[in-house]
C-alpha cells in the first residue's frame, strides 16, 4: 500500500531476477525485499498463504506415491513356509518309504539347508550399499531401492531452468561503450547498490580490470528505477533501458549528465555442460523438457542453445503448474523425471517417477528428490541414470542366481543326494557369489 521496491520471487518462480513492484501490487510472504522500503498489507494468514499452499502440495504428493514393494520380500514370503513344508513332507515320504530314520532327517534337513534363503536376502542390500557407496564417490545420493527401479524406464526429463540448466547467478554477458572512459564511474555507482544486477555490473567491471572512480557523493537507490550519484562533479544515472533483446537479457544503460554512455547486457549464464547432457540424455533415450517460472523469451533461448525443442517447453508457470505438468505427463503414460533446486521445485520432485535435486540449490528440494547431485554439475545426471540402472541389474541378476539355485537343488536334496555338509556348502557358496556380483559395483 505504500513504496516502490524490486522483489527476489525465487522462493515462488525459481527466477534470479528481482520484480519491480509498486503501489497496488500484489507481493507473497516470505520473498525478499532487496532494496527500498514497502507497507503491505496482509490479505492472507495460516493455511492460506502461499507457503502454506506450497507445504500441502508436497505433502499431498508424497502421500500420493505408492511404495515399491521388494522383490525378494514378497519371494521369500511364500518360499520360506513352502520349504518348511516340504520338508516336513520329505521326512515322512523317506520315513514311509525306507523306514530309515537316519536318511529320513538327513534328507529334511538337507532340504532346510540347501534352501536357507541368505543368498535371496543379500541379494538387494548388498547390491544396494555398493551401489549407493560408489554413487556417493561420484556426489550422488541415493535414497533407497525404490529410486533404482524408477530409472529403469524414464523416458523423459524435466529440468527446471534456473539453477539446473544455468548458474543461477545473474552475469554481465556484454558491455555497450557510447562513449569511452566512463565505466570506472558506473562501477562507483553500482557498488553501492544491493541490487542483484548491479552485483553482477561490479563483478564484471572488476572481471574487466576496470579501475575505481575517485569520489561518489549524493547517492540515491530509486526503487523500481535505478540508482543515480555525483562522480567527480558529473550526475551519472543507471537503469533499465526499455529495449530488450531476443533472449530475455536486462539491459541497463547508464548516462551522464543526461548523455548515454554504456548499456549493459545482463542474465543468467548458461552452464557450459548443459549442451552436451542434453545430447547425451538424448542418445539414451530421454525426452528433455524445460518447465520454468520465467517468461517465455529467456527460457526459449535456453531452450534452443542446449538444443531443445521450444516446443518442449512451458513456461511462466507456479508450482502448482509444475505439479499438474509432471501428472499430465504420467497420464499420457510418460516415466518422467525432473530435475530442479528450488522449493518451487519440491511439489513437482516428490510426485515425479524419479526426483533429481541439485546439491547447490535449496533444503526443501534435496529433501524432496530421489537422487542428489551434490556438486550441482549436470553431467553426473546422466551418470546417476546409468549407476542406478546398473546397479538394478545387479540386483536382479542377484534375485535370480539365488531363486535358480535353489530351485535347482531342492530336487537333489528331496531325492536324498545331497548331504547337510554339502548342502551347507553350496548355501555359502551360493551367498559368496552373490556378494562379488555385487562388488562389480565398484569398477
Amino acid at each position: 500500500i505504500e513504496g516502490q521496491s524490486a522483489i527476489d520471487r525465487s522462493m515462488i518462480t525459481g527466477e534470479s531476477v528481482p520484480v519491480e513492484i509498486s503501489l497496488g501490487d500484489m507481493v507473497t510472504g516470505g520473498t525478499l525485499n532487496t532494496n527500498g522500503r514497502l507497507l503491505v498489507r496482509a490479505t492472507r494468514i495460516g493455511r492460506d498463504t502461499v507457503l502454506s499452499q506450497m507445504a500441502r502440495l508436497v505433502e499431498k504428493a508424497q502421500d500420493g506415491k505408492a511404495p515399491i514393494q521388494r522383490l525378494a520380500d514378497r519371494v521369500s514370503a511364500i518360499f520360506v513356509p513352502v520349504v518348511m513344508s516340504l520338508s516336513v513332507i520329505t521326512l515322512i515320504s523317506w520315513l514311509v518309504i525306507t523306514g530309515d530314520t537316519q536318511r529320513s532327517f538327513q534328507a529334511a534337513v538337507s532340504v532346510l539347508v540347501i534352501a536357507c534363503p541368505c543368498a535371496l536376502g543379500l541379494a538387494t542390500p548388498v547390491a544396494l550399499l555398493v551401489g549407493t557407496s560408489r554413487a556417493a564417490r561420484e556426489g550422488i545420493i541415493i535414497k533407497g531401492a525404490h529410486v533404482l527401479e524408477a530409472t529403469r524406464n524414464i523416458d523423459t526429463i524435466i529440468f527446471d531452468k534456473t539453477g539446473t540448466l544455468t548458474t543461477g547467478l545473474m552475469t554481465l554477458q556484454r558491455i555497450d561503450e557510447i562513449e569511452p572512459d566512463h565505466l570506472a564511474a558506473v562501477k562507483a555507482v553500482e557498488a553501492r547498490s544491493e541490487h542483484p544486477i548491479a552485483r553482477a555490473i561490479v563483478r564484471g567491471l572488476n572481471e574487466r580490470g576496470v579501475g575505481d572512480a575517485t569520489t561518489v557523493e549524493e547517492f540515491t537507490n530509486i526503487p523500481g528505477v535505478g540508482v543515480s550519484a555525483i562522480v567527480d562533479g558529473r550526475r551519472v544515472e543507471i537503469s533499465r533501458s526499455a529495449n530488450h533483446d531476443e533472449s530475455g537479457s536486462t539491459i541497463v544503460e547508464a548516462t551522464v549528465d543526461g548523455r548515454a554512455v554504456a548499456r549493459f547486457t545482463v542474465s543468467d549464464h548458461i552452464k557450459p555442460t548443459a549442451s552436451a547432457i542434453v545430447a547425451e540424455l538424448r542418445a539414451l533415450g530421454v525426452r528433455p523438457m524445460i518447465v520454468s517460472g520465467d517468461s517465455a523469451g529467456p527460457v526459449q533461448h535456453v531452450a534452443k542453445s542446449v538444443g531443445i525443442d521450444v516446443r518442449e517447453t512451458r513456461f511462466a508457470v507456479l508450482p502448482a503448474d509444475k505439479l499438474r505438468i509432471v501428472h499430465e505427463l504420467q497420464a499420457t503414460g510418460a516415466i518422467v523425471a525432473m530435475v530442479g533446486d528450488g522449493v518451487n521445485d519440491a511439489a513437482a520432485l516428490v510426485a515425479a517417477d524419479l526426483g533429481i535435486a541439485m546439491g547447490t540449490g535449496t533444503d526443501a528440494a534435496m529433501q524432496a528428490g530421489d537422487l542428489t547431485i551434490i556438486s550441482g554439475d549436470l553431467t553426473v545426471v546422466p551418470k546417476a541414470l546409468a549407476l542406478s540402472r546398473r546397479t538394478l541389474r545387479i540386483i536382479q541378476a542377484n534375485l535370480f542366481w539365488a531363486f535358480a539355485y535353489n530351485v535347482a537343488a531342492l530336487p537333489l536334496a528331496v531325492a536324498g543326494l545331497m548331504n547337510p555338509v554339502i548342502a551347507g556348502l553350496a548355501m555359502a557358496l551360493s551367498s559368496a557369489f552373490v556378494v562379488a556380483n555385487s562388488l562389480r559395483l565398484r569398477r
